[in-house]
């Protein structure tokens, strides 16, 4: 097994050295955040620390040298340990105090060998027997290699006590290190929302203008939707100064026009088409306990009875308690088969056995993907290709702060189709155009309950501006 650590800026530049240099079938061992450089503790650059391996016993020769005969393959040592050391110091300095072709040297090496495999079992200094003694002539020589032995096992031993004790401070250092990050961005979200406040209250207090009943009830109702003021103040600065520009003759029916159009406008490059005809595989992730199990279910269910597809079942969840059941219960309803991998391997092959399907579903393990190395090792289990899409499930009842940063991570990897669940659980969708103004995603579907497969709406512009409006309830 080969493995290797790399040091990188992002899991994106990690994933493209690891397959290029140990292969697609490499497996990433371990991920850890860590800070190199800067000064007094200040202006330190992130880096992650990602150890991957591979099966690959030996590397690939260098160009231009000839192949060396193939030995067989010893196993790969372990870290330098003293007792280890003394049989190869002893024959060593066997070598040097007398020739190999002289029967005394023969009988010296054979004494030190069997005192160096005595010495894996008894205490690093083991006197030699007074046989060995007797039957060496020359007592003066073998003293200084017997002295040699002891300083060289002390050396390693001293050596290996350093290096352990050096990772036990890095590690000590990499921790404080990241407590003190954490404690750093949690800061930074605190002073930019004390900003926020600040700005929208001396916004409050400095707008004196007169603007239309039907204007003022739009800026009220961004407000009880949770929409980024800055996208609400740029709306209704629009919609003023068309006002203002009529000559303030525009009435409550032309505001409410001008308004959802202007709405509609925001989101005509922003809504998906859902599931492409020529679409083999679809991917569905995010974070625990958005519902992309029952999502799963909904859309095999269209895609059955409404394009009469033949549908397949993949799932990864291998993490959740209960998580196959529940899809092989969906699967069983459906009547769709059903194959559940672990590894990159065994989605292959999945998809090989599948292969008389028009569309395969795919869910994935629900994680945390606050951190972004778990967005990394999901995107290592995936294969995206023209024939597939990726959806990211994220429900409107999280927290606005959370769905921006899972979003920010899974964007790092080109995924731009979103599909937001629990709309019937929470009266405010402000965060649909507040990801939308930030991210560059596309609103593909809305689910509005459990009911498999009633509850699944396609987005559209009418829809979505009706929802933001109030003037539907779903």
């Amino acid at each position: 097994m080969r493995v290797k650590r790399y040091i990188v800026d992002t899991m994106p530049d990690a994933m493209l050295k690891i397959r290029s240099e140990l292969g697609a079938d490499a497996v990433i061992l371990s991920t850890k955040e860590m800070k190199i450089g800067g000064f007094l503790g200040m202006f330190q650059k992130k880096k992650i620390e990602v150890i991957a391996a591979t099966e690959g016993d030996a590397t690939p020769a260098p160009k231009g040298k000839p192949a060396m005969p193939a030995t067989p393959a010893k196993p790969p040592a372990s870290a330098p340990v003293a007792r280890q050391a003394v049989p190869e110091a002893y024959r060593k300095s066997s070598q040097l105090v007398q020739p190999p072709s002289s029967p005394q040297a023969a009988t010296n090496s054979s004494t030190l060998a069997a005192v160096g495999l005595q010495e894996r079992e008894d205490p690093i200094i083991t006197p030699i027997s007074p046989a060995a003694k007797l039957q060496a002539p020359e007592p003066e020589l073998r003293q200084p290699s017997v002295e040699k032995v002891p300083s060289l096992a002390s050396a390693r031993l001293e050596a290996a006590i350093q290096s352990a004790t050096a990772k036990e401070h890095t590690s000590t250092l990499s921790a404080q290190e990241s407590t003190r990050s954490a404690k750093e961005e949690r800061l930074l979200e605190e002073v930019q929302q004390m900003k926020m406040w600040i700005s929208q209250l001396a916004k409050k207090q400095g707008d004196s203008r007169e603007m239309p009943p039907s204007l003022q009830v739009f800026q009220q109702q961004l407000m009880n939707q949770e929409v980024n003021p800055e996208l609400a103040d740029a709306w209704v600065d629009d919609l003023y100064e068309a006002w203002v520009s009529s000559g303030k003759m525009l009435s409550d029916e032309d505001m409410r026009a001008q308004i959802r159009t202007l709405v509609g406008g925001f989101l005509k490059d922003r809504i998906g088409m859902g599931i492409g005809n020529f679409t083999k595989i679809v991917y569905i992730a995010g974070p625990t306990g958005v519902g992309k199990t029952t999502t799963i279910a909904k859309l095999a269910a269209d895609q059955i009875f409404r394009l009469h597809k033949k549908v397949g079942f993949i799932t990864a969840d291998t993490y959740r308690i209960s998580a196959i059941e529940q899809l092989r219960t969906y699967a069983s309803i459906l009547n769709v088969p059903l194959e559940v991998v672990q590894s990159p391997g065994d989605v292959q092959r999945a998809m090989q056995r599948l292969e008389h399907c028009d569309l395969i579903l795919m869910d994935t393990a629900g994680r945390n993907y606050l951190n972004e190395l778990f967005v990394a090792e999901l995107h290592s289990l995936l294969a995206p290709s023209a024939a597939s899409e990726t959806y990211l499930v994220l429900s409107l009842t999280s927290k606005t702060q959370d769905m921006k940063r899972i979003t920010e991570h899974f964007s790092k990897y080109n995924l731009d189709k979103v599909i937001f669940t629990k709309l019937d659980e929470t009266e405010s969708v402000g965060t649909i155009y507040n990801l939308l103004n930030e991210y560059p995603l596309k609103v593909s579907f809305l689910t509005n309950g459990q009911n498999v497969p009633d509850d699944l709406l396609q987005a559209d512009g009418e829809l979505l501006v009706d929802i933001l409006l109030g003037e539907r309830k779903l």
